[in-house]
């Protein structure tokens, strides 16, 4: 089955009328199947960390991660093991207990060759609770997605927080590879919890994007073959310097950068 999508962002008027979150999406279509997750990070000087579930068909794998600002303790999982990620909360049985605060969303439908994919971004909210025993007080941001990619894709991703020269707090998050048309992207740039959809930026590869430039504190990185799934990933935690566009001089700003390639 083909779809006929244009690039859609909200909130707003005329969202596709196709099944879409909260409804339920199908399984499969077009024989691709539906590929899904929710990630959750949260930036700052002293402690980094994200957490994830996803599902690919029926397959579910999960992951975490913290840097407390000299180690990098992560773990990954070819089951949710207990594991917790919605948007509002993160429960990791050991490890992470988090509060997830709300913010201004942005929701983006793009086609994806035959098919579309879908995803839902919050940049700056607060993420309060514990990792690892420390206390966790940080602006973060909240990934969801699904839909029906391609079977090979591929992208750059940077998300991140801080704080301008002007003293304005900042999120962004930046795409080179899904959702990245001219317009009605997701690419994002939110100033005190307003978002702002931002031109294309140029990736240098994991070394900065657009204005920004990135130094790696920790890494994590994966690479993986399966019977039908190979995934090639790299995301590190850093911190930022530069210009955000359409926001001004970055004062100080940590997130991650990520490099993904996966045949799916």
């Amino acid at each position: 089955m083909s779809t006929a999508v244009s690039a859609w962002r909200g909130p707003g008027p005329h969202r596709p009328r196709l099944p879409l979150p909260p409804e339920r999406m199908p399984a499969w279509r077009g024989r691709r199947p539906l590929k899904r997750w929710t990630w959750v990070g949260a930036f700052g000087p002293e402690l980094m960390l994200c957490a994830a579930v996803a599902r690919i068909g029926p397959a579910t794998t999960a992951w975490w991660a913290v840097w407390d600002g000299a180690t990098l303790t992560e773990r990954s999982l070819r089951r949710s093991g207990g594991l917790v990620v919605t948007p509002s909360r993160v429960s990791v049985p050991g490890a992470m207990e988090l509060t997830v605060d709300d913010g201004a969303p942005v929701e983006v439908v793009s086609p994806h060759g035959s098919q579309y994919i879908w995803t839902r971004k919050r940049g700056g909210v607060r993420v309060r609770g514990t990792a690892l025993g420390k206390h966790v007080d940080a602006a973060g941001l909240v990934d969801e997605s699904a839909g029906y990619h391609a079977r090979r894709t591929a992208w750059l991703w940077s998300a991140g927080a801080g704080v301008l020269t002007s003293g304005e707090p900042v999120a962004w998050n930046l795409v080179d590879g899904v959702h990245d048309s001219a317009v009605a992207s997701e690419r994002t740039v939110w100033v005190d919890g307003e978002p702002r959809e931002v031109p294309p930026q140029a990736f240098d590869g994991l070394a900065g994007v657009g204005g920004l430039r990135f130094s790696a504190e920790a890494t994590r990185a994966r690479r993986e073959r399966l019977l039908v799934i190979s995934s090639d990933y790299e995301q590190p935690f850093g911190r930022f310097t530069g210009e955000l566009p359409g926001a001004g001089s970055l004062g100080a700003g940590w997130g991650v950068m990520e490099r993904h390639v996966v045949s799916w």
